[in-house]
């Protein structure tokens, strides 16, 4: 997937105001519309054009994309980076899949999904919008329940008709069990009502952070041990960690690598809770001494082991 750089295909710099994105597009438009341009290209350009005004021309898309930073470059090899959109609050259901379908896939990539789908409700006269925000949270807030700091980022038009974001920080109570795509209500958060209206509600939708050892899916939550070849041949009581805490498991006798083991209802608590995974990996001692060395030599001609037998090596 490439990058697309929609300033570079209006012609503008990425300080521009929304009139200037305005004037740019019609001038564009009509210079590449199918019905009336002799170029070879016209068809492509004009979709292009159309693609990089519906993101320019709304503030919250123009926000977020210009969130990728100046450093990307057109027709550069392209994959959102891990969690870009959180922390960014939007407006209504967010961007809206329908939006994705009629432009190209680095379009989709960013905008192509709707946020806060529980939160939808019908309008009321008056009433607040409702926003919505991605937040990353931490595995083991899920099994304690915590009280986190969030700061969010809301695109704003000033009265120049440019583009900033106004921040503001939030503490948000956590609830023990959350699960990844869950969503937490804060009433009253949202956009403020007309007069005496209520205020819109924030929805929040949960999404873990990258954990250095586990990885979860729903309530479930897996992590790869390392265990020594004598451990896992022999049998062992090893020490575990899990994001409640240390505990021992025994690793059965004659275990190899990528086994699993199932801790029942050790992953995300709930009703019923998740399991937590153990996979087995084996660590070989590095032969960095005369000593190990010699330790593998032995064990070469102690043993008949032929790892590659059943391939006919």
């Amino acid at each position: 997937m490439k990058f697309q750089d929609y300033y570079r295909i209006m012609g503008l710099e990425r300080g521009a105001t929304q009139d200037e994105i305005k004037r740019a597009y019609r001038k564009l438009a009509r210079k590449y519309h199918p019905d009336v341009s002799t170029q070879a290209d016209a068809e492509e350009r004009f979709k292009e054009l159309g693609e990089a005004y519906e993101v320019l021309k709304d503030p919250e898309k123009r926000a977020a994309y210009d969130q990728l930073g100046s450093s990307w470059k057109a027709g550069q090899e392209f994959r959102p980076p891990p969690d870009w959109d959180a922390g960014f609050e939007f407006s209504g259901g967010g961007f809206g899949a329908g939006d994705a379908s009629a432009f190209s896939d680095f379009f989709e990539s960013l905008f192509g999904r709707e946020y806060g789908q529980p939160g939808r409700r019908q309008p009321q006269r008056g009433r607040g919008e409702d926003h919505h925000a991605k937040v990353l949270i931490d595995v083991e807030d899920a099994y304690h329940g915590s009280t986190r700091s969030i700061v969010l980022q809301m695109p704003e038009m000033t009265a120049d008709g440019r583009v900033h974001t106004r921040k503001r920080t939030l503490n948000v109570v956590i609830p023990k069990g959350v699960k990844q795509g869950q969503h937490i209500r804060l009433a009253g958060q949202g956009a403020p009502g007309m007069g005496r209206q209520p205020a819109g509600d924030l929805y929040l939708e949960v999404e873990f952070s990258r954990h250095p050892i586990y990885h979860v899916e729903q309530r479930d939550v897996f992590l790869d041990l390392p265990v020594t070849p004598w451990e896992a041949a022999l049998g062992s009581a090893v020490k575990v960690p899990t994001p409640a805490g240390a505990i021992e498991m025994r690793i059965p006798a004659g275990s190899g690598g990528g086994r699993k083991l199932r801790l029942k209802g050790r992953g995300i608590p709930g009703k019923p809770p998740g399991d937590l995974y153990v996979v087995l990996r084996i660590a070989l001692p590095p032969a960095d001494s005369e000593k190990a060395k010699q330790f593998y030599r032995d064990m070469e001609h102690a043993l008949t082991f032929n790892p590659r037998a059943h391939m006919g090596g």
